[in-house]
């Protein structure tokens, strides 16, 4: 089992499915700053407030220069659902196999009402120009969150 990457460290490769058909790479986002950032499950409520958040703030994102890509488990009819429904303006990638998930340490054991389950942690990382990782934000709590990385996205050269 992977841990989660560290500062300085180059981002994992990956190709996943992605909204809409297609796929998304790492390397589509290459020479750009990238906000990586792991939900549990499309359409839930704390997923719903993240990705709004993030949504929201895409233009300041790109005035920063950085792109913003969202990855789940759930298979690309639940993303496209999701990006619909709540007019999403980013890409949304879809890790059925979850072996993305699992090489950026996402993918762990979890514990609701004392009973144990394999999961996503949600955890957001901005990986720099370079392709290194920039900035880590393990096991995130979404007040606030999206602005805070907005902020390390601006001051990243």
């Amino acid at each position: 089992m992977s841990k989660f990457p560290e500062v300085g460290a180059k981002a994992p490769a990956f190709t996943l499915k992605r909204d809409g058909g297609g796929a998304v790479k790492l390397s589509d986002f290459a020479g750009k700053k990238l906000v990586l950032y792991f939900y549990p499950k499309a359409d839930t409520s704390g997923c719903t407030k993240e990705a709004i958040a993030f949504n929201g703030l895409k233009d300041a994102f790109a005035k920063a220069d950085t792109a913003i890509l969202g990855v789940s488990a759930d298979p690309v009819t639940a993303q496209d659902k999701f990006k619909a429904k709540y007019d999403l303006d980013f890409p949304l990638g879809s890790d059925e196999t979850r072996e993305m998930l699992e090489a950026y340490g996402v993918w762990v054991e979890k514990s609701m009402y004392g009973r144990k389950y394999m999961g996503i942690e949600r955890a957001t990382l901005l990986i720099g120009r370079d392709g290194k990782v920039a900035r880590t934000w393990p096991k995130v709590k979404i007040p606030g969150h999206a602005e805070e990385v907005l902020k390390a996205a601006e001051a990243l050269a």
